[in-house]
């Protein structure tokens, strides 16, 4: 059933993507949508079981895309059109896809607007089970965000780090050393429960969107009683699949297998 249901959530976006444009009109798209929700402070619909957290940050570390972290970035810094911060990459076409494909594959009640953008530093973020961080690469946590991250970890909140590479994840490490001096990633192994969550995930052997500057793995952070609560893709960009799932940009194998690694993700921030 659970095949089933998620080819039938693929059909959907596939039939959807008919109507889409291309790479420079999905790129227009994503700017106006990411200045007009920060403006607003969209909110995820109210009756939603589920929301997910895009969590922006203070962005001034190296990156990959950051120009040794001196580049302003919208919406952080401007709206001039200069390049979008990397915690708002892929958004929100990653966020929609992945919820869709969620709501139809699961039943969970959720829909693809179930989902909103929140400051690392705002007591907001303790409202949301799962928080998904892009491109940590860029990030330099004031005070007051390392306060926010280190409680909403103890809270029991689940943690995704994405877009990123060898590089950017050795930022990230020390980045956290900030939150929890005494811990540190550990990569996670194939018996690791969210990799079985909902789908049954056969390998971790996975193909990143493209090269990367490391070997891909999946680095995990534990809690003081042994619970997972921050997961790093690293060497991988699980949000380009989810964006582009409805257009033949990337490999359709890999991008399904990136949507599984997906829906684990977010069913383990409910059930863990």
């Amino acid at each position: 059933m659970g095949r089933r249901l998620f080819l039938a959530a693929l059909s959907a976006l596939f039939i959807m993507a008919a109507a889409n444009s291309g790479f420079p009109q999905r790129r227009y798209h994503e700017y106006e949508s990411l200045i007009s929700d920060v403006e607003s402070h969209r909110q995820p619909p109210k009756e939603t079981e589920f929301k997910f957290a895009r969590v922006q940050f203070t962005s001034r570390g190296p990156g990959r895309r950051n120009f040794g972290g001196y580049a302003r970035c919208t919406p952080d810094d401007t709206y001039d059109g200069v390049r979008i911060c990397g915690w708002a990459h892929d958004y929100p076409d990653g966020e929609e896809h992945i919820l869709q494909v969620a709501n139809e594959a699961t039943g969970i009640n959720l829909n693809k607007d179930s989902y909103a953008i929140v400051r690392l530093d705002s007591d907001e973020l303790y409202q949301y089970p799962f928080a998904y961080f892009s491109e940590v690469g860029e990030m330099t946590m004031t005070q007051k965000e390392v306060e926010h991250m280190r409680e909403f970890l103890n809270r029991g909140g689940f943690a995704i780090a994405d877009d990123l590479d060898e590089g950017s994840f050795r930022w990230f490490e020390n980045e956290m050393k900030k939150v929890f001096p005494d811990r540190s990633f550990v990569e996670l192994k194939l018996d690791n429960s969210v990799f079985h969550t909902y789908y049954d995930i056969p390998t971790l052997d996975v193909s990143p969107p493209y090269e990367q500057t490391g070997p891909t793995r999946f680095m995990g952070y534990f809690d003081d009683r042994g619970r997972l609560c921050f997961l790093v893709n690293a060497n991988n960009d699980m949000g380009d699949f989810w964006e582009w799932i409805d257009q033949p940009q990337f490999d359709l194998a890999a991008s399904t297998t990136g949507l599984r690694f997906g829906i684990n993700y977010l069913m383990y921030s409910l059930t863990h």
